[in-house]
């Protein structure tokens, strides 16, 4: 019981639960990412470079075989360079998205550092003691 209560705090506790909301906004994220690269940023840049697909981009291993009669297809083998070039893309521009938006993040957090924290009302009503002990004086 003690090993189920424990695990129960664990996940329960803010930071996970705010993990677990990251992972699933930054999978989001991801994906649009990739459909940006894919959909937006290559083709233009494969016009550019005389109409080349990035995505078919790749050096054939061994050919496809087609079916015949007798025997089944076999796929083609093939390194997919193309492929990996948008998938170097993407995480370029995601690294470059999430070093922006901490920045951000870090920027904020010191303007608010710096600005002090208002004084608490026991703080005034001692002050205002204090002042009027002096002209008394």
């Amino acid at each position: 019981m003690g090993f189920i209560k424990e695990f129960k705090e664990f996940a329960v506790r803010g930071n996970m639960i705010d993990m677990a909301i990251g992972i699933i906004i930054g999978g989001a994220f991801g994906k649009i990412v990739s459909s940006i690269v894919t959909d937006v940023i290559m083709p233009p840049i494969g016009l550019l470079l005389g109409n080349v697909d990035f995505s078919r981009l790749m050096v054939v291993l061994k050919p496809e075989v087609a079916a015949t009669a007798t025997t089944s297809a076999v796929p083609a083998v093939a390194i997919r360079y193309g492929l990996f070039i948008n998938t170097i893309i993407d995480f370029v521009i995601i690294a470059l998205a999430i070093f922006v938006m901490i920045k951000q993040i870090n920027r904020f957090k010191k303007k608010e550092e710096a600005k002090p924290a208002a004084p608490s009302e026991e703080v005034m009503l001692l002050r205002d003691i204090r002042d009027s002990i002096k002209k008394k004086k």
